[in-house]
């Protein structure tokens, strides 16, 4: 059987979710990631002040997550961790949090090597990743939205986390400076039979890996089914945007050249315990307004955890299901 080639484009958490979900599958996808540089916030945005990195977080929880080894054993050991031994480094980033382990890898080869990518093909190595992540741009940006009163929000980290009224909702986003794309991520996804979006956050996970100059018209290009992961929640304190299944689907589309293929929703009810877990997060519900949206498009399906959240592994059974609506 010829194998399907899959881009998982997007954030870092989310896409980690649709990444770990297909390498299960390896027999049927040959698979890679398209993912946003702009991130701001917290040891990452810090990196980037002081050594002019590009931001390492979103990408290396990509490429981490495409290892043949379970993801939840590497999670800890690359990224949630971070070693508060290391003073004189998070003395110097005065971040709110120290850098993780994999963060400080790609910063070490990157300036030892000069040159990003060659350090991410070094953590794919040693993680024996089934697939390569691709930064969406390899040029210094930060993502921009206006909000509905006319207002100017500059950087992930300030739109992830908003100070601002959340009755504001965000009106368009733009790159600034506008940057050009990464050849080789150009060249994914001209090639894909399908693109996956999601699941993370709209704004700053989703759009934002959409924005560099290319990247549209490359999309436009290829003949891929367009695949929307929307999960189930957002963000409640997040970024101010859509609340509403149908207005997800509407403001993505408007930064792509074609609508959505299939959109896959999670419409699990949720038990005691996974309502918990949701409060704990901060995570509300997406509004299911299935009477706006195309059935023909719209596939839902159980892909929650047992303890709360999406699950992979059951999400990896309905890309599995769809393999046979994605180009030859």
């Amino acid at each position: 059987m010829n194998k399907k080639k899959i881009v998982v484009m997007g954030g870092g958490n989310g896409s980690a979710i649709s990444l770990s979900a297909l390498k299960h599958n390896t027999d049927m996808f040959d698979i890679s990631a398209v993912t946003s540089m702009v991130d701001s916030g917290y040891s990452t945005g810090a990196m980037r002040k002081k050594f002019g990195i590009l931001p390492p977080g979103d990408i290396m929880r990509a490429s981490v997550s495409m290892s043949k080894y379970d993801y939840n054993i590497l999670k800890p050991i690359f990224y949630k961790n971070r070693p508060v031994s290391l003073e004189k480094i998070n003395k110097d980033l005065d971040a709110p949090r120290g850098p993780s382990l994999g963060n400080l890898f790609l910063l070490l080869v990157s300036q030892y090597e000069g040159n990003f990518v060659t350090a991410l093909r070094a953590l794919e190595e040693i993680v024996e990743s089934v697939g390569h992540a691709y930064p969406s741009t390899i040029e210094q940006s930060n993502v921009v939205v206006e909000l509905t009163n006319g207002d100017i929000i500059k950087g992930e980290h300030k739109i992830d986390e908003p100070d601002y009224d959340r009755s504001l909702k965000i009106k368009r986003a733009w790159l600034y400076p506008e940057v050009p794309a990464y050849e080789d991520a150009l060249k994914e996804i001209k090639e894909a039979h399908a693109i996956v979006f999601g699941p993370g956050d709209l704004y700053t996970s989703i759009i934002s890996a959409i924005l560099p100059t290319g990247i549209k018209e490359a999309i436009a290009k290829s003949k891929a089914k367009l695949v929307y992961v929307v999960g189930n929640a957002h963000h409640a304190e997040g970024e101010t945007g859509p609340e509403k299944l149908s207005d997800f689907i509407d403001q993505l589309e408007s930064y792509l050249p074609r609508p959505l293929d299939i959109v896959i929703y999670n419409n699990t009810e949720l038990e005691s315990l996974q309502v918990e877990m949701y409060k704990k997060r901060g995570w509300s519900l997406i509004d299911f307004d299935s009477e706006n949206i195309d059935p023909d498009k719209l596939v839902c399906g159980n892909y929650e955890r047992s303890s709360g959240g999406l699950c992979p592994e059951k999400l990896g059974m309905i890309f599995k299901s769809l393999a046979t609506q994605c180009n030859s």
